[in-house]
């Protein structure tokens, strides 16, 4: 089985990309989902975040209040490493649970989409990365256009991950997502194409 890693920038059309693989039958295992999962009252990451900073990120229901954990690290270098490192073994457990599923399926490809693949060091159980590039323009275009934010807070946002220059350099596959979704599907359709024909 064939292990890819996929990952990309906030605002940078990687759930497009996601989707479409979805779509195509490939199994694709989404990080941020577990992370989502793990993040429900009383679950591992919930409790991290519990034991860290107290109600004042609890709903009165008992689910996560994520904009204010976001509001947290976001603006806190330390905060966002000491939590990313609490975190990511968590998630990559459940992650390697899933890719070991779709492995006992007989599957041949399996998709692991992780915004933080480098950072995480989660490309090191790959055997190819795949990134969804933008140009850091059009990135913070889109961002301010999608989540409303201001040109301060969206910068803060795409600082606060690895850059897409960055990643480019790290990155076995480039699909460049600059312009519209038909062109980001042919090269999808040329990459999933090239992939089938090494597989052979």
């Amino acid at each position: 089985m064939k292990i890819i890693g996929l990952t990309g920038g906030i605002a940078s059309g990687k759930s497009t990309v996601t989707n479409y693989l979805r779509q195509q039958g490939y199994t694709v295992v989404d990080c941020d989902k577990i992370a989502w999962e793990l993040a429900e009252p009383d679950r591992s990451i919930w409790q991290i975040y519990f034991a860290r900073y107290g109600s004042r990120v609890i709903n009165p229901d008992r689910s996560l209040n994520r904009q204010a954990v976001a509001d947290i690290v976001f603006n806190n270098k330390n905060e966002l490493s000491v939590i990313n490192s609490l975190v990511h073994p968590l998630i990559k457990e459940e992650m390697l649970s899933q890719v070991e599923e779709a492995r006992s399926r007989g599957e041949k490809y399996i998709f692991l989409d992780v915004p933080l693949l480098f950072e995480a060091s989660y490309d090191k159980i790959t055997d190819e990365t795949w990134l969804v590039y933008v140009p850091r323009n059009t990135q913070l275009k889109r961002l301010m256009a999608r989540n409303h934010y201001s040109r301060e807070e969206a910068i803060r946002r795409i600082d606060s991950q690895m850059s897409l220059e960055e990643k480019k350099k790290l990155s076995d596959v480039i699909i460049n997502n600059n312009a519209d979704r038909k062109r980001l599907r042919s090269q999808l359709e040329e990459k999933l194409e090239k992939l089938m024909l090494e597989g052979e």
